[in-house]
């Protein structure tokens, strides 16, 4: 008997170790760990499991109350929070004007509570008391996108800055930067320190429905390479505006751009594997981690999303869990190279809000009950080092903070009782004590609370907008060739307009007032601004009228709405201004066109998107006389709206996602331009540049070439078909060919391109006349490197650079279009009513001659006289109705006026005839 106790023991022991190396295993992440600096064990020795623990999480709380009986009160200084996350849904903010004051002052009140809490007496295992001497700075976050609400958490007194997509539509990284630049300054300048954002999710297929589904304007864009280069300069803006004081968690982690439903309603299923990831999901992440150029480039944390894959691990009828649970798939997406040199340099893992309705429905499948503790558990045990609760309420709780309270409670209990857990913890609390130490000197209250002088800055740098929103402004339809031949002018003086608005409002905080985000009457007012009476005036006010999409869903549905329809059948302009797709605005604009053409005869539509390009099907767009895509309804977007509309400004900005309505698909758009020269140069060494000012620079060496020698050589920039460089990766081919008799390709060397550029080398072992040729479909044409290596000396290379041969379609013959009308056809000929006005003018004068006749001369002399008009004037008619001589020609353009005249000469003739035979 002892001795099966024994081995039951031994068993059990065995079981044991096992279970704590699966545990250490599910997340090969935290074992990668490298030892703490320090600085950070020292801290970490200090720290009291409850301290530890609540180091792991990032909490929401209501108000701006921090009094000693408000909520954040208890959880800074009873539970040991990490940090706290910002919300407006939370009335953490205040209505304006007072919104960027009071925002700093909680912040401010927020870390004072930290700090006080550290210093006072607490409770320790045993019961003694002490006082606690570690003080860490709580991480203050703000999700905070740009273009305003519902995106944009703090609503007035920043600087107003637009969408990503707005940013990577200008194609041009410094935009990114500055806007980041701008950001990091002002959030930092209000305290906060940590910043969830930016998206780095890839719009591969936009879902091109009337009623959205995707996330819209919230993405740089539909190409992996741009959103990873803008992601990069985003990031570098944000370290140095905030002079490296902001912490960068970049999302959506691995990425939702393939999702149908936005993240935080329903945790969405895309079926891709792990391969199919890095090649599009995955790429912009690599960008800011592994692959960033420079430590300002690089994010400090990854905010990890709530998808699903299917066939992640190649099999389809297999699906993971919801990565951010799912500790073998993720464990498996940090294992690739890029992320775990990152991760083992101090990276964080961010969980995505626990408190979504995602989340929540997710775990309550099957008839299910959501226990809060059970899902943040797996969410830390997945691997994520950080845990952002949310609103998180779970249904046994009666509210957000019972619910994170006891889940708080319930980390620390299993600190206590669960070795194995306790060291993941550690571990994790151990990364988060590193990215706090990297901010902050020492960790001090004066070094974590920003001077008040930094507020004067804030709000001011409205260029920075202005100069993204002329930049990034599209024409999606005409073409820009056709624009001219559709829009040849402006609205004019005495030209009147109607504009109709997508109009969005919002509140700070539940009891703030409610404020306009983009009012029924902005682009009015904007217009009156730029072009009214006090600016040119090329338009009036009482030519102008509002009126909102729910006045047009009004009159389609037969309601009365004052003065709508009559606006719009006498307006010579409809502008109609769409901010997105939530409430399926496209679908009323479509079917108002559809619906409604009887009022817009004669009418140039005009359509400004302040949002997403894409929700329009080709029937509709034929129906808009021109379409734009601004991307962001921030103030100055609508300027350059009101800018486009009077021909201002040209658009210049390019789509950076598809456009399936247009026939724009952005993977074409970025192939190599086919209607190119490709550059081909010899890859040298740069001759250094001398020291000594006064010297004179050396000649770069004519390198010369022998058999034996290898030849190095790269491209020029390779541009695609909106004229940017090509993305990295492109492949190109470079091939070396013998000419002559015997001749052909030699070798051929694949590369790819880095910001535009490939390079080869190729090895001379065969004597002849060698050309070497680069092409990169559809670009076929380069310049041509030519040598000829031969045995008996060194030789140099010639470019020879081919003329690049297209076909140009003929010129068409221009022909005059003349309007047609009832006197005159097209083809120059009288028509009938003509002929009735020609008769009755050859009556009137044969009448007005017989009167003068009789008068005169007597009856004889009037006959003649008359006769004569007659025939002069019929004569002139006939020459008029066979066309003769090119008469047609000169009666297209004189038209009725030219008929008469010809009639009169006619007429005129016949009575000098008549005259003259009535003297004889």
């Amino acid at each position: 008997m002892v001795h099966i106790r024994g081995g039951y023991m031994k068993l059990l022991r065995v079981f044991l170790l096992l279970a704590i190396l699966s545990t250490l295993v599910a997340s090969p992440a935290q074992a990668q760990t490298p030892t703490p600096p320090p600085g950070v064990s020292i801290i970490l020795n200090s720290m009291t499991p409850e301290e530890r623990v609540g180091q792991l999480f990032l909490v929401t709380f209501t108000g701006t109350d921090t009094s000693e009986t408000s909520q954040i009160y208890n959880l800074i200084a009873q539970y040991h929070i990490g940090g706290v996350i910002l919300l407006a849904g939370n009335d953490n903010f205040a209505a304006a004007p007072d919104t960027v004051p009071q925002a700093y002052s909680l912040i401010n009140s927020i870390q004072q509570l930290e700090w006080d809490a550290s210093r006072n007496s607490v409770t320790g295992e045993t019961g003694e008391v002490g006082v606690s001497s570690v003080y860490v700075p709580l991480f203050v976050g703000i999700d905070q996108e740009g273009d305003g609400y519902p995106t944009d958490q703090i609503l007035s007194g920043l600087t107003p800055l637009p969408s990503e997509m707005a940013i990577g539509a200008t194609w041009n990284t410094e935009f990114a930067q500055h806007v980041g630049e701008v950001r990091g300054r002002e959030l930092a300048a209000l305290g906060f320190n940590l910043y969830i954002g930016p998206s780095l999710d890839v719009l591969e297929v936009p879902a091109a429905r009337e009623t959205g589904g995707d996330l819209g304007t919230r993405v740089f864009g539909g190409d992996p390479f741009w959103v990873g280069e803008m992601g990069r300069a985003y990031v570098a803006g944000l370290h140095g505006g905030s002079d490296n004081q902001l912490r960068v968690i970049a999302k959506h982690f691995p990425g939702v751009g393939g999702s149908d439903r936005l993240p935080e309603e329903e945790v969405s299923t895309v079926r891709k594997s792990l391969e199919q990831l890095k090649q599009i999901e995955l790429a912009p992440f690599f960008a800011v981690t592994g692959n960033a150029p420079s430590p300002e480039a690089t994010v400090d944390g990854l905010l990890v999303s709530h998808i699903r894959y299917q066939g992640f691990q190649g099999n389809i009828r297999a699906t993971t869990r919801p990565i951010s649970f799912d500790p073998q798939a993720l464990s498996q997406i940090l294992a690739l190279p890029q992320f775990s040199s990152w991760q083992s340099a101090g990276g964080l893992m961010v969980s995505d809000d626990l408190g979504t309705r995602a989340v929540s429905e997710f775990y309550a499948t099957g008839g299910g009950q959501f226990s809060a503790r059970i899902a943040v558990r797996d969410a830390f045990l997945a691997g994520n080092d950080m845990l952002y609760l949310g609103n998180i309420l779970s249904r046994d709780f009666p509210d957000t903070f019972a619910t994170t309270t006891r889940v708080i409670e319930f980390f620390a209990q299993k600190y206590r009782e669960d070795p194995a857990f306790a060291q993941r913890v550690d571990a994790s609390v151990a990364r988060i004590l590193a990215v706090k130490l990297g901010m902050y000197e020492t960790l001090t209250l004066s070094n974590v609370i920003v001077p008040a002088s930094r507020l004067d800055d804030i709000g001011s740098a409205t260029d920075i907008a202005f100069g993204v929103a002329r930049s990034s402004a599209t024409l999606i339809s005409p073409d820009k060739q056709d624009l001219a031949t559709v829009l040849s002018l402006p609205p004019q003086a005495n030209e009147s307009m109607v504009f109709i608005t997508d109009t969005v409002s919002a509140r700070q905080c539940s009891t703030c007032l409610e404020q306009p985000v983009l009012a029924m009457d902005a682009l009015q007012q904007t217009v009156l601004r730029l072009y009214g009476p006090q600016s040119g005036n090329q338009t009036a006010n009482f030519r102008l009228s509002s009126f909102s999409l729910q006045n047009l869903q009004a009159l389609l549905d037969g309601q009365e709405v004052l003065y709508i329809e009559d606006d719009i059948k006498i307006a010579n302009w409809l502008i109609i201004s769409l901010t997105d797709s939530s409430q399926g605005q496209p679908a009323l604009i479509s079917r108002f066109l559809r619906e409604r053409p009887d009022l817009l005869r004669n009418t140039h539509v005009i359509l400004f998107s302040f949002g997403a390009p894409y929700y329009f099907d080709t029937t509709t767009i034929s129906k808009i006389t021109a379409y734009y895509a601004l991307y962001s309804k921030q103030p100055q977007f609508v300027d350059v709206a009101a800018r486009l509309l009077f021909q201002e400004l040209t658009p210049t900005g390019i789509s950076p996602v598809s456009i399936p309505a247009v026939g724009y698909d952005l993977i074409s758009a970025m192939s190599p331009d086919p209607n190119q020269v490709i550059p081909l140069f010899l890859d040298l060494t740069p001759v250094p540049a001398p020291t000594d000012q006064a010297a004179t620079p050396e000649p770069t060496p004519i390198p010369l070439f022998r058999i034996g020698d290898t030849i190095a050589i790269r491209t020029g920039v390779i541009f695609d078909n909106n004229g940017h460089p090509v993305p990295d990766g492109t492949v190109v081919r470079f091939s070396m060919m013998l000419t002559g008799e015997g001749g052909g390709i030699l070798k051929q060397v694949d590369a790819v391109t880095t910001q535009g550029v490939a390079r080869a080398a190729f090895g001379l072992d065969k004597p002849g006349l060698l050309e070497i040729k680069v092409t990169s479909e559809p670009a076929v044409i380069s310049e041509v490197l030519q040598l000829d290596v031969s045995q008996s000396g060194a030789v140099a290379v010639t470019v020879v650079t081919p003329e690049l041969t297209q076909s140009i379609p003929p010129t068409p013959e221009v022909t005059a279009v003349v309007e047609e009308n009832e006197y005159i056809s097209n083809e120059g000929y009288p028509r009938f009513p003509t002929w009735v006005i020609a008769m009755l003018f050859i009556t009137f004068s044969m009448a007005v001659g017989y009167g003068m006749g009789v008068r005169i001369s007597g009856i004889r002399s009037a006959f003649r006289w008359t006769l004569g008009i007659a025939l002069g004037g019929l004569a002139a008619y006939n020459y008029l109705a066979f066309g003769l001589f090119g008469i047609v020609n000169w009666l297209t353009v004189s038209g009725l006026p030219g008929v008469i005249t010809i009639l009169l000469v006619g007429e005129v003739l016949g009575f000098t005839a008549g005259w003259v035979w009535s003297k004889r």
